[in-house]
């Protein structure tokens, strides 16, 4: 199995190099001539979706017309990812993806698609840090006191997740690995819809995104133990790692990007590549985002189908070890 992996992450490499081989010049002169979809495959008000929304806004600016975010929820980004699968390869159909689309393969025993070769990566956007959070009845304000409760309580626990094999699900899992604790997840159809029932007080915590998060921590309707990435998150600098409150090596860092169906005009990927990277260089748009709790990351085509492949591979091994598998 793993020398497979391997194999097919060359292979894949070798396919977005081909892609940019195939230049189109002429094409690219003229696109875009009519309005852009872009796909989000979550309900509207987690992290994919503000990235969606903060990028489309930039690209309808640049080219004078209209990127239209469309919501299409259910099933971890894959209804999103079949409609753009079988879309025209022509730049009109994009989506915003989280590395969750990635786990997809590992999590599902069979998809309408394969989320390597059926796309066309474009850009890599940002890379977001989820954050532990619970409801304020919670008697926890530090990673160690949380772990020490969810230990004194088995399976008596509840927590949301965007959906099965999500990040935030895959953070949770992770928790419960290297914490030796035991609860129970609950799946949504997006964050915003599991943040709404954390602060219900239906569940009792969550690894959200911070985008999604981080306005209901300032607001004291939830509370911030911490954060998952290595490094503390510059909008929640007062903030923990998990890793540094206690559970040692703990850490997830996921990213987000705009993918297309496979066999798109290179020179339309690149000239999209540019127009995304060029608006996350803008010091405005770093502090902005920064501020939201995502991290801009900026990077070639080819780079991000690496990191695609790469990840698939990585959360393979952690959904192996949890035991999960959606038929």
């Amino acid at each position: 199995m793993k020398m497979k992996i391997v194999l097919r992450t060359w292979w894949y490499a070798g396919l977005v190099l081909s892609f940019s081989i195939a230049a189109n010049p002429a094409f690219a002169q003229d696109y875009p001539a009519k309005p852009i979809r872009m796909i989000v495959g979550v309900a509207p008000g987690g992290a994919t979706d503000i990235l969606a929304r903060a990028v489309g806004a930039r690209l309808t600016e640049t080219f004078k017309q209209q990127v239209i975010v469309e919501n299409r929820p259910g099933a971890n980004h894959i209804i999103g990812g079949e409609l753009t699968a079988k879309s025209a390869k022509d730049g009109y159909t994009i989506q915003m993806i989280p590395e969750g689309f990635v786990i997809n393969a590992s999590v599902y025993a069979k998809l309408p698609f394969d989320p390597l070769k059926d796309f066309s990566p474009i850009a890599i956007v940002a890379n977001v840090p989820n954050v532990l959070v619970v409801h304020p009845s919670l008697p926890a304000r530090t990673v160690k006191q949380f772990a020490a409760i969810a230990r004194a309580r088995p399976g008596q626990l509840s927590y949301g997740s965007s959906s099965v094999g999500s990040p935030s699900h895959m953070s949770g899992e992770l928790f419960k690995a290297m914490a030796k604790v035991d609860y129970v997840h609950v799946p949504y159809k997006g964050q915003a819809i599991a943040l709404v029932d954390l602060m219900g007080g239906h569940i009792q915590f969550l690894f959200p995104s911070i985008p999604a998060a981080v306005q209901h921590v300032r607001s004291g309707k939830l509370v911030a133990l911490g954060v998952t990435t290595a490094q503390r998150a510059t909008a929640l600098p007062d903030i923990p790692t998990i890793n540094e409150a206690g559970i040692t090596g703990y850490e997830v860092s996921g990213w987000y990007g705009v993918i297309g169906p496979a066999g798109m005009p290179q020179a339309v990927v690149a000239r999209l590549n540019k127009e995304i990277n060029d608006y996350l260089h803008v010091p405005a748009t770093r502090k902005q985002l920064s501020n939201e709790g995502a991290e801009p990351r900026t990077g070639t085509p080819e780079e991000f189908g690496v990191a695609m492949a790469t990840d698939l591979q990585k959360w393979a091994k952690v959904v192996a070890a949890a035991g999960i598998k959606i038929k």
